[in-house]
C-alpha cells in the first residue's frame, strides 16, 4: 500500500476500503487531448495505483485552448511524456506505463491483452482508432466508458452517461453507433455524452492527419467536463457506487 497521507480528503469521502480498491485499480487511459488528459489526471489524483495512458500526437498550438499539456511552451512535445511527468508528480509511486502509438487494429487488441485492467477510458477523438478500441474492448469483455463529441457544444449541464444503445444528439456517437452495428455491437458499452446539438457554422473540414477529416470549435471547459465524466465513472464503478 501506498503512502496514501495526500489522500486523507479522498479517505473522508469514500472511506478505507474503497480506497484500498483504487490504489490496487489498474486503468488504462486512451487519448491524451482534451478529455483525456483530464480524465486521466482526476483518476491519479482519486488514487488509482496503476495505469497505462497511450497518446502518439504531439502538442499543437491550436490545442491550448483544451488540453491539458497544451501550453505556449510544449509546442511539439509529446503529450503522452508531459503527461506521464504530470501523473508521476501528482503521485510519485504511481505505477505508470506510457505508450506513444496511434491504435491500428493490432495495436488496440495488443494493448488491450497486455494486461488486465480493471477499467479503461476510450478518449479518442478518431472514429478509426475509436472503433479499434472499442471493438477490442467490447470481444474481451473489458469495462470501459467511451467519451462522445465535445466540439461544436457550450453547455456541461447537459452531459449524460447512457448505453451505446441511448445516446443521441450527438453526431460522433451516432457515427461510431453505425460502425458498431456492422461489427454486430448493439450496446454494452457505456458512453458519456451531450444532449446539446453542436454548432454547425464551427464545422471545418482538416487534412484528415490522424484519422480526422473534419472537427468542431471547441471551448476550453467542455472537454474537462467530459474527462470529469468519465473520471467519475471510473472510480464510482471501481468502488460500487451507483452510476
Amino acid at each position: 500500500m501506498q503512502d496514501i497521507s495526500w489522500l486523507s480528503r479522498t479517505t473522508l469521502l469514500i472511506g478505507d476500503e474503497n480506497l484500498r480498491r483504487l490504489n490496487q485499480a489498474n486503468v488504462l487511459v486512451v487519448g491524451m487531448g482534451g478529455v483525456g488528459s483530464f480524465a486521466a489526471e482526476f483518476i491519479a489524483r482519486a488514487g488509482v495505483g496503476k495505469m497505462t495512458i497511450v497518446d502518439g500526437d504531439v502538442v499543437d498550438p491550436s490545442n491550448r485552448n483544451r488540453q491539458l499539456p497544451a501550453l505556449s511552451s510544449t509546442h511539439g512535445v509529446s503529450k503522452a511524456d508531459w503527461m506521464a511527468a504530470r501523473l508521476r508528480d501528482i503521485n510519485p509511486e504511481l505505477e505508470l506505463k506510457v505508450v506513444k502509438e496511434f491504435l491500428n487494429p493490432e495495436k488496440a487488441y495488443e494493448i488491450i491483452l497486455a494486461e488486465e485492467y480493471d477499467y479503461i477510458v476510450d478518449a479518442i477523438d478518431s472514429i478509426t482508432p475509436k472503433l479499434n478500441l472499442l471493438i477490442a474492448a467490447y470481444r474481451h469483455k473489458k469495462r470501459i466508458i467511451s467519451s462522445g463529441g465535445a466540439g461544436g457544444k457550450l453547455d456541461p449541464t447537459k452531459l449524460k452517461v447512457a448505453d451505446l444503445s441511448k445516446t443521441y444528439n450527438c453526431v460522433f456517437v451516432k457515427t461510431v453507433r453505425k460502425r458498431l452495428k456492422k461489427e454486430k455491437i448493439y450496446k454494452g458499452i457505456k458512453v458519456v455524452f451531450s444532449t446539446e446539438l453542436p454548432d454547425k457554422d464551427s464545422l471545418i473540414l482538416t487534412d484528415g492527419t490522424n484519422f480526422k477529416k473534419s472537427a468542431y470549435g471547441t471551448i476550453s471547459y467542455l472537454p474537462a467536463a467530459f474527462g470529469g465524466v468519465c473520471a467519475s465513472v471510473v472510480i464510482r464503478d471501481l468502488i460500487g457506487e451507483p452510476i
